[in-house]
């Protein structure tokens, strides 16, 4: 009987294009892909490890998994991801349930750790987290046909004193434009229209590889490929936005006018702790400059609330600067204490419901600004992918260039004449506190 496998993945988009090449390879290793839990014989679970949180969630979800050898027809667990990379001996030592565990450089070899976990051997596969991603690997798309995420690289070298990153990921590596381009034209060619460009450090794209920035060109040069009608940039880091970059995105019109760059905060003393690139002076310079050059531009950062040392009048500024700031879209995240990070050991660190308290209180801000600056798009012309229809309001669903898939809002669409997958030209009517609302032109 051939076996038959499910790929649980968590955290971020960059572990669900590891899971899609995981997929590729068994498939291609002829084991059978299954969405259903309980049909399978194999579960690999890619794991997240960025955060207190995401690691409680991977562990929680192996233990739940592992019950399926009881209750279903599980017969091997195999865990990957940036866990297993941290966190190998402990995993093995104090979880019996895994059947085996393979780390973020090793992931190509998923066929080979479940011939050998279902053969009861155990395997461990945790080396130099260095993937090579020039490599031409099968990939199973599990997002809708018509958007999907392109790594440009992999690792990070900023050194921020709260991140994990590096230890689970390992140094910047850029591919090339050719394997990048080489990648969105497969992805063009079976009906993919929107690609999002994902790294941990995407505005360093290149410097590896080439002399000086390239990811202005990089855009570009994917933006040129047939079929490809939005080219979306996520995590930019603000030390090295270029003028050129602002051009391209204000100049092609295949780029998105829509910029993720986390901030982390606001307060000089603290991004000097955290070791971020300038201070809040050349942060408010740097939007100021991007909002005159892209005026329609959607800006959507994180920030972290609770870092070691973050007294009260620091949140208070940091409240103002959002207030003052106005971004489009904002994530905050609570301080998470994480293993073997700089931050860890720093003086004055901040109790959780403090944090907890701090997260709530600015979303309670952003919220406001939220409503008040998604109105403006009232009686905009917006063209809209349409995503899926929604039966019940009889309208159909989807999403402008200036939301980027499961993390912003939507459009609902009256009138509608597009398909799905399809762009619909769609006059803004309504607005409410994260979400738009249009009618169709023909």
């Amino acid at each position: 009987m051939t076996e038959k496998v499910k790929i649980v993945t968590l955290g971020c988009e960059k572990n669900l294009v590891d899971s899609e090449i995981m997929s590729g390879l068994i498939h291609e290793r002829g084991y059978t892909l299954v969405d259903d839990k309980e049909e399978a014989t194999v579960i690999v679970v890619n794991t997240c490890g960025f955060i207190d949180a995401a690691k409680e969630e991977s562990v929680n979800t192996i233990l739940d998994l592992a019950d399926l050898k009881e209750t279903a027809n599980l017969k091997a667990l195999v865990v990957s991801g940036c866990l297993t990379q941290r966190y190998k001996k402990e995993l093995m030592n104090e979880m019996p349930e895994i059947d085996g565990i393979v780390g973020t450089g090793d992931f190509d070899k998923i066929g080979d750790i479940i011939d050998e976990a279902l053969a009861g051997r155990k395997p461990i596969l945790i080396g130099n987290p260095a993937f090579n991603y020039e490599k031409q690997l099968p990939r199973r798309m599990t997002t809708p046909r018509y958007t999907a995420y392109v790594k440009i690289a992999e690792g990070c070298d900023n050194a921020c004193t709260f991140c994990s990153i590096p230890l689970m990921r390992g140094k910047f590596r850029s591919r090339s434009i050719e394997s990048v381009v080489g990648e969105v034209r497969q992805l063009a060619s079976q009906g993919v229209r929107e690609i999002s460009l994902i790294a941990q450090d995407s505005t360093n794209y290149g410097t590896d590889l080439y002399d000086g920035f390239m990811l202005p060109a990089l855009l570009n040069k994917v933006a040129e490929v047939e079929g490809i009608e939005w080219v979306r940039l996520h995590y930019a880091y603000p030390g090295f936005f270029t003028d050129e970059l602002i051009d391209v995105i204000a100049n092609n019109p295949k780029v998105c006018k829509y910029i993720d760059m986390p901030l982390q905060h606001s307060e000089d003393s603290i991004l000097k702790r955290m070791r971020r690139p300038g201070r809040q002076r050349d942060t408010r310079e740097l939007v100021a400059k991007i909002r005159s050059r892209i005026p329609d531009v959607a800006l959507r950062t994180s920030l972290i609330v609770g870092f070691p040392g973050e007294t009260e009048e620091d949140f208070a500024n940091l409240c103002e600067f959002v207030k003052e700031m106005r971004f489009d879209r904002l994530g905050v995240f609570a301080y998470s204490k994480e293993d073997d990070t700089p931050a860890s050991r720093l003086p004055n660190q901040i109790p959780d419901d403090v944090k907890e308290y701090r997260a709530t209180a600015l979303m309670e801000i952003q919220r406001e600004i939220s409503r008040e600056v998604i109105g403006k798009r009232i009686g905009q012309e917006l063209n809209v992918l349409i995503e899926r229809y929604d039966g019940r309001n009889d309208v159909y669903v989807g999403r402008s260039e200036f939301d980027a898939p499961d993390v912003d809002g939507e459009v609902f669409v009256t009138r509608c004449t597009a398909a799905i997958g399809e762009m619909q030209k769609v006059r803004i009517t309504h607005s409410f506190e994260f979400d738009l609302s249009g009618e169709g032109i023909a």
